[in-house]
């Protein structure tokens, strides 16, 4: 009798648990942000842009990942794949001190800022 519980509540289990992933999948939030930056300010907003994101990802739980590059012929074109858990992590995390400093010191440095939401369609990872 063992033999027959064990591996259908295993199967269950994995069932439930491929449910529940797929149900947290679904309400993630993907945003693309595309920035000009005044190019002699480079260096400055790298490091505000680098010190807003490693302190989203150490204290806030709703910021999955972030993911910044910079254009290789345009380096002041600067486009950051941003993951939250939900668009209500992302709300929660526009008004967090360390966003509202990043803000702050970055308005003059900043031309342009375009925000896109995306949809998943796939991905891989390794």
């Amino acid at each position: 009798m063992n033999r027959i519980i064990f591996p259908v509540l295993f199967f269950g289990i994995c069932i439930l648990s491929s449910f529940f992933s797929t149900a947290q999948d679904i309400n993630k939030m993907y945003r693309i942000a595309k920035i000009k930056v005044n190019p002699s300010q480079l260096e400055s907003y790298k490091a505000a842009l680098n010190e807003q994101m490693s302190t989203a990802i150490k204290l806030e739980p709703g910021v999955l990942s972030y993911t910044a590059v910079a254009d290789k012929k345009d380096a002041s074109s600067i486009t950051i794949f941003e993951v939250y858990a939900s668009p209500a992590a992302y709300q929660a995390h526009i008004v967090t001190p360390h966003f509202k400093k990043y803000k702050e010191k970055v308005k003059d440095m900043v031309l342009s800022l375009e925000l896109i939401d995306t949809e998943l369609i796939c991905s891989a990872n390794k």
